[in-house]
């Protein structure tokens, strides 16, 4: 097991957005997003589901109308240094051939343990 990092302070919020229905070569896109940021050594991420949400096509995807619950957005929040989030950047954008969205923001991390 690898040794848990530290990094508290100054960080970058990694959040990538994408729909979950979005399929990647290897099954679901959101499932391999993480499975590559564990990989390439980033100090945790989480996805969570959305209940509602719109993108660049303008429909609403929201989980009370049946017929468009297929594609809720899912959202893939990392923290962790700039360093580890420049290195990963470009992997994820082609990873994504063009779909969804990825930002980053300054985060300033006050506790970084175990859950």
């Amino acid at each position: 097991m690898t040794a848990m990092r530290r990094i508290e302070g100054e960080q970058v919020l990694l959040r990538i957005t994408v729909g979950e229905s979005q399929r990647g070569e290897r099954g679901a896109l959101f499932l391999q997003i993480i499975d590559l940021l564990r990989a390439e050594g980033l100090a945790g991420a989480t996805a969570v589901r959305g209940i509602a949400g719109f993108g660049h096509d303008r429909a609403v995807h929201t989980d009370t109308i049946e017929v468009l619950a297929e594609n809720l957005p899912i959202v893939i929040e990392v923290v962790d240094t700039a360093e580890h989030v420049d290195r990963i950047v470009p992997r994820l954008a082609a990873s994504m051939h063009g779909r969804g969205v990825l930002t980053t923001e300054r985060a300033h991390v006050v506790r970084y343990a175990k859950s």
